[in-house]
């Protein structure tokens, strides 16, 4: 027995990286999420952060300086990205979302390698056109999604690929927070001029990630979507920034019922703020079995418990639990460390937008069934 259980190990030998040969990087946008970015390269022994741009005068440099740093500086992208001087083998897009589409693809243009934050970007259209740079690039672009690095985010794709639970029928998902709109960050997560989208773009990527890595990325093909924004309009929810809520013009709230490529349902619901403390646990139901993956108050990369698994056993319903496996060290170093290696090695982008597209197109379908208050169709344009 011992035997067959340690097939399923995986291979905790320490990996040795390269250092002799550094790789030049710089960080477009140095907001907060950019912090995690540099910790994170700080962390690579094979890794030199060069160059830095930031459209806030002022705003790069105080950055760099904070983590001590030497690294030039640019007030745009386009800039950074035009000095050649510099040798960049890879940059990090930690802008707001609304161009990170245009920053992905200029790098891309500029032969550089992407490692682009979630999401992806903010409408279909935009997928396709990174995608077409991309492809005529043949850079590595990845896309940030690291809860899927998890152990446990890997074990409900291992329960899925193993056949326990047949074939997948149907699927509810989602999570949120009580109270938790961005606000803390300033206003680029809730102004349509910088995020274009809300709850949807934030949060929702990640629980959409969760279920269709799982399936293997069925193709979307309708959507029947709702969106709101009850909270982020009230004064009140801003008790020391009530202008705020003159700023909010994103969702809070989304949901909606979305048909798959294969038969397959998916029943999704996100939130930045409602009145419960979770919308529910994930189910996936299969024609041998079905899982429960327990909810997180606020999503932070992993499942909020051990699952279940449902299943017969020799004629009898029985449960089997599957225990939280706990993950070594940081998945943001994960996944940087995943973008590396892809680089150096010439391999597949870790997190490839031939699957995030679909999910943005879930997105967007989302959004635009909303506006148009009815099932719509998924249309994905040629890329």
């Amino acid at each position: 027995m011992a035997s067959i259980l340690d097939r399923f190990k995986e291979n905790t030998e320490e990996v040795v990286v390269d250092a002799s040969k550094k790789l030049r990087v710089g960080i477009i946008g140095t907001g907060w999420i950019a912090e995690a970015h540099i910790a994170s390269y700080l962390n690579q022994p094979d890794v030199e952060i060069v160059a830095g741009a930031d459209l806030v005068e002022g705003k790069a440099k105080a950055f760099f300086e904070k983590f001590n740093v030497d690294a030039k500086c640019y007030n745009s992208h386009k800039e950074m990205l035009d000095d050649e001087s510099l040798k960049l083998d890879a940059v990090s897009v930690c802008t707001y979302n609304r161009i990170h589409a245009e920053c992905a693809i200029y790098a891309l243009n500029k032969g550089v390698n992407v490692m682009l934050e979630k999401p992806m970007c903010v409408t279909i259209e935009e997928a396709a056109e990174i995608i077409k740079a991309e492809k005529a690039s043949g850079k590595v672009l990845s896309i940030g999604f690291q809860p899927r690095l998890d152990e446990n985010m890997k074990m409900i794709k291992k329960i899925v690929d193993s056949g326990k639970l047949g074939k997948i029928y149907y699927i509810q998902t989602g999570g949120g927070r009580r109270r938790g709109i961005p606000t803390p960050y300033g206003t680029s997560f809730i102004e349509d001029k910088t995020a274009g989208i809300g709850a949807l773009g934030d949060i929702g990527c990640y629980s959409l990630d969760m279920v269709l890595n799982a399936i293997g990325y069925p193709k979307p093909l309708t959507v029947s979507g709702y969106k709101s924004n009850f909270f982020g309009i009230r004064p009140d929810y801003y008790p020391t920034h009530p202008e705020y809520a003159e700023k909010f013009e994103v969702d809070d709230f989304a949901a909606a019922f979305i048909r798959l490529e294969g038969g397959i349902i998916l029943d999704f619901r996100i939130a930045w703020a409602m009145n419960l403390d979770t919308p529910g646990d994930t189910i996936i139901l299969g024609t041998e079995g079905g899982l429960r993956i327990p909810s997180t108050e606020c999503w932070n990369g992993t499942v909020g418990g051990e699952m279940t698994l449902y299943h017969e056993v020799c004629g009898q319903q029985t449960e089997t639990k599957i225990p939280i496996i706990k993950s070594e060290g940081s998945l943001f170093d994960k996944k940087i460390r995943s973008f590396l290696d892809a680089v150096k090695n010439g391999t597949p982008a870790p997190v490839p937008t031939s699957q995030i597209i679909y999910n943005q197109a879930i997105i967007d379908g989302i959004f635009k069934s909303a506006e148009a208050g009815r099932e719509i169709e998924i249309e994905i344009p040629e890329y």
